[in-house]
């Protein structure tokens, strides 16, 4: 099954996602769109942190998102990239400046301090700074330390304890191959950590995202949690070269997703593209196309500033100052998208609310 699968993968594209109008469409369950907290809160507490998953929850967020790396000594902890300068204080500590290192990551140099690199305690005695300095406010920066995945599960128990309805997480397992080939794989760690708080079977709040693909395939293998195949308007999974994200969002690629995921998370521009100005184009037929596959669709990632906003939803010229963030996520619930992720959870909570009412 997995050899089949990873051939469909790997064939050349013959048909993307081409553009298709598509309005007014239900969600493959017809249940109301999952609002994923991006990173938590990330619009407006440094991303990755407790304080910022915990103003995800205030805000009504279903699912909150860890992005996971791993420690020295094999610990998950919540980072967009296992590399952590832009957002940590890693820079300003001299005691591990001799750390600083230069490695190849999913075929790219990187230079910079890296989690793997550091123990657990080590990595605690760092602080969380804002990842967009130039479009956020730094005010926080400093007062939060590194979560572990732990801590973001323990967080969530306790939250959820007496809610009828829990908060979700959605954990993104970052670069696989590359902590696979240094001795550090995340599949036992993470769902070792998942079934001691209690997230078994198929309806439990929980999806597991990867931008690679046997990743994917060895946790479905050993769980029947949801997976979740992540997919970017350009390039291809890390672990498979041969091929691409158009030739995986083809009918035949969708397919090939089917036999190991529930589901795929690309960007948002293959759903909606933008046209040469920056406004939104017509929707393409990635979303019906997924949902004949029995995939659910949750693109990726809605942010209120400017510099992120279709032109025709923009409040002004300033890169940072926020404009229509309700109108872009409005047109893409059209397509029939079965959930999104933001930066800003109660402005897409609420846009959300407001659809399911009509």
């Amino acid at each position: 099954m997995i050899r089949s699968t990873l051939a469909l993968l790997a064939l050349p594209l013959l048909a993307g996602c081409s553009a298709d109008p598509v309005t007014a469409q239900a969600t493959l369950d017809g249940q109301p769109p999952i609002v994923i907290a991006h990173r938590g809160a990330s619009g407006e507490r440094p991303e990755h942190t407790l304080a910022a998953y915990r103003l995800a929850i205030e805000q009504g967020a279903d699912f909150i998102e860890p992005d996971l790396v791993l420690t020295k000594d094999g610990v998950l902890v919540a980072r967009h990239e296992n590399e952590i300068s832009e957002t940590t204080d890693i820079a300003d500590r001299a005691e591990f400046a001799d750390r600083k290192t230069t490695k190849t990551i999913d075929g790219s140099k990187v230079t910079g301090w890296f989690t793997e690199d550091f123990t657990l305690a080590e990595l605690k005695t760092l602080r969380a700074r804002e990842r967009l300095p130039k479009l956020r406010s730094t005010e926080y920066d400093g007062e939060f330390d590194i979560p572990t995945f732990e801590e973001i599960l323990a967080l969530l128990a306790e939250v959820n304890r007496g809610r009828d309805k829990p908060v979700g997480v959605y954990p993104e397992t970052k670069h696989p191959s590359h902590f696979i080939a240094i001795g550090l794989p995340h599949e036992a760690p993470l769902l070792a950590l998942l079934g001691r708080f209690g997230y078994r079977g198929r309806q439990a709040p929980v999806y597991i995202q990867s931008f690679e693909v046997r990743n994917l395939m060895d946790l479905r293998a050993k769980t029947d949690l949801p997976l979740i195949q992540l997919m970017d308007g350009e390039g291809g999974p890390a672990d498979m070269p041969e091929t691409s994200y158009a030739a995986m969002a083809s009918p035949m690629g969708l397919k090939a997703i089917a036999g190991y995921a529930d589901g795929i998370g690309p960007n948002k521009a293959m759903v909606i593209p933008r046209g040469a100005l920056g406004s939104l184009g017509e929707p393409t037929s990635l979303v019906r196309d997924a949902h004949a596959a029995g995939l659910k669709v949750h693109p990726w990632t809605f942010r209120r500033e400017n510099y992120f906003l279709p032109l025709g939803d923009r409040g002004g010229v300033n890169p940072a100052g926020h404009g229509d963030l309700g109108a872009e996520i409005a047109a893409y619930l059209r397509t029939g998208i079965d959930g999104l992720f933001s930066d800003n959870p109660r402005e897409a909570v609420a846009v959300v609310a407001t659809r399911a009412k009509r």
